[in-house]
């Protein structure tokens, strides 16, 4: 029995990715007016009853083209997935994680698990993602970098809300200005919420009666736990399982879309990594984020959550299988041989997509939900495994040749 419970969030991811291409045209933004438009920004920040401590924040402040310059270069996810994970699932996130989990933190950790239902795999494996567990928190002057971005002529509205929310942090007392520094895009603290996550899911798990995702660990486990608890997360349940599949797999079921239960995908010859059988009615969804001949996973409603803290494919997929080798599964499979689809050959398969009338978002070098919904309706129509990871042969039949 298919299952489509998860269509509907991924189609709204999708359609958040189509409408962030429709607003990312191409703008420029000149520092000439900034002064003039962070004085109007004071005002409105005022009239929302921000006190004098929290609106000196925005004093001196200045235009940071640096900013602008990082937002317009992001590629990071443009990697693959065996790329970006060989670097960041790296054995000593894990090993530290597994020190934290059953040493230091782990009155901390077991409290967050009870409270919030969410495991210490999970949480380490964000808080080693984002920050290398506190070592690399960012060095920016975040209310400069939130004051840029708000000013900026390409997602004025997003940014205008974080700066209002990140005065309102210093409003509460749980950070002063000069605390908040932090990456280029104003995210706080060692699991990197953006100031309206800060504000709202930010707990005091030490008890000095401030939330400092900051400097305290406490806060950043429990935080981090209050937040995905929020996202959904479900208690006792899986979020990521590798399995094998046989070649003989009809790949259009390969989709997060669809979901079937573990018993179905027994009958289809799907097993996991050890070869054990799988059975039961929970749900789960085929991952195969380098196509057919790549790793593969069963996604289950829980990884659903991991998107939720960051749409990309590359980075959710990551995150939930270095919490899976926290939590002592071995090493993924390098599957049966393929080749990673780099920067240009993807920004070439978007073109081509593009062209033929087919939503990709941006054309930004990232093989992202849209793009990869694009290339399985492509795979479909021309009979081709539709697996939804691009190949030669695909570019080649869109080039026409």
């Amino acid at each position: 029995m298919r299952r489509s419970v998860s269509r509907m969030m991924i189609a709204s991811l999708l359609v958040a990715a189509s409408a962030s291409g429709a607003s990312a045209a191409p703008c420029s933004t000149s520092s000439a007016g900034f002064d003039r438009w962070l004085s109007q920004f004071k005002a409105e920040a005022r009239s929302h009853g921000l006190s004098s401590r929290a609106l000196s924040a925005l004093d001196g402040v200045t235009f940071d083209q640096s900013v602008i310059n990082k937002d317009r270069g992001q590629s990071v996810f443009s990697q693959s997935f065996l790329e970006f994970s060989d670097r960041m699932a790296a054995k000593y996130r894990i090993e530290k994680a597994r020190q934290l989990i059953g040493g230091k933190y782990k009155r901390e950790f077991d409290r967050a698990e009870r409270d919030f239902g969410v495991p210490g795999a999970i949480i380490s494996a964000f808080w080693a993602l984002e920050t290398d567990f506190g070592a690399n928190n960012g060095n920016m002057e975040t209310v400069r970098s939130l004051a840029t971005l708000a000013y900026d002529c390409r997602r004025p509205e997003k940014f205008r809300e974080e700066l209002l929310d990140v005065l309102k942090i210093i409003d509460r007392g749980d950070l002063s200005a000069s605390e908040m520094r932090g990456p280029w895009a104003g995210e706080l603290g060692q699991t990197q919420f953006v100031p309206s996550v800060y504000l709202k899911y930010g707990i005091d798990y030490d008890g000095d009666g401030h939330a400092d995702l900051i400097r305290s660990a406490p806060d950043v486990i429990g935080s981090s736990a209050n937040y995905l608890k929020a996202l959904g997360w479900r208690r006792g349940e899986p979020w990521l399982k590798e399995v094998r599949v046989p070649e003989s797999m009809d790949w259009s079921q390969a989709d997060l879309t669809i979901q079937h239960p573990l018993s179905e995908w027994q009958r289809m010859g799907v097993q996991l990594a050890g070869g054990q059988r799988l059975s039961g009615d929970l749900p789960a969804s085929l991952l195969l984020p380098m196509g057919r001949n790549g790793p593969a996973f069963l996604a289950f409603d829980n990884f659903k959550v991991f998107l939720e803290w960051n749409q990309s494919l590359i980075y959710a997929t990551t995150v939930a299988y270095l919490a899976t080798r926290i939590d002592g599964t071995p090493p993924v499979s390098r599957g049966r041989g393929v080749s990673a689809f780099g920067y240009e050959q993807t920004k070439e398969l978007q073109s081509l997509l593009r062209a033929k009338g087919y939503d990709v978002g941006e054309v930004d070098g990232k093989l992202g939900l849209l793009t990869r919904a694009s290339v399985k309706k492509v795979q479909q129509k021309l009979g081709l495994p539709a697996d939804s990871y691009p190949s030669p042969e695909l570019v080649s039949r869109l080039r026409g040749r």
